[in-house]
């Protein structure tokens, strides 16, 4: 089985680039694509405490989360022959920078990694800009976070693939097709 994770910041093209992964690999099999926040309990239970405000809910949301993914790995991990997260251990992130490294380490350690995980990141105010257009805003969707979250990612996201979605769409689609040419030569 093929495990990819297409994990990143809001709006750096997650779910854009998921699909297109998808693409890649459906003529060759059966694949499962999983979003987190999911529409399981738990992922509708973190959705809620995303768009509201405080640290009750910020606590709420991480913990509703880190539920959402476990179902999502007992539920799909290995019952296709390409299984896609979109969003998975980058959730801990959004938490405080020595809690982050912690459980980051520590979630590596007990559940499944892979060698197909990428990181979506971009410049915070373009960030932004993609994420105006949503009906509702989650809490950490304002330009401090942002900045917050992609700086933490490059100092404790070890051995992922960074991907810039700054660019044109054509030209991130095409960096991302060349790794995964890449390691399907080394890994399948």
């Amino acid at each position: 089985m093929r495990f990819i994770v297409i994990d990143g910041m809001d709006g750096a093209g997650k779910d854009t680039h998921a699909e297109f992964v998808r693409q890649r690999y459906a003529e060759n099999g059966k694949v499962i694509v999983r979003t987190h926040p999911s529409n399981s309990l738990f992922g509708r239970l973190a959705k809620a405490s995303l768009v509201r405000r405080g640290k009750v809910f910020h606590i709420l949301a991480a913990i509703f989360y880190f539920f959402d993914v476990i179902y999502s790995l007992l539920r799909y991990y290995g019952k296709a022959d390409t299984v896609i997260f979109v969003r998975y251990l980058g959730g801990v992130l959004y938490l405080p920078e020595k809690p982050a490294k912690l459980l980051y380490r520590l979630f590596c350690s007990v559940l499944p990694t892979s060698p197909y995980m990428f990181y979506l990141e971009a410049e915070p105010e373009v960030c932004m800009k993609r994420v105006a257009v949503r009906e509702e805003s989650e809490m950490f969707e304002n330009i401090e976070d942002f900045k917050k979250v992609r700086e933490k990612a490059f100092r404790i996201l070890d051995g992922w693939k960074f991907i810039n979605t700054n660019r044109p769409i054509e030209e991130t689609r095409r960096e991302i097709e060349e790794i995964l040419n890449e390691l399907d030569r080394r890994f399948s």
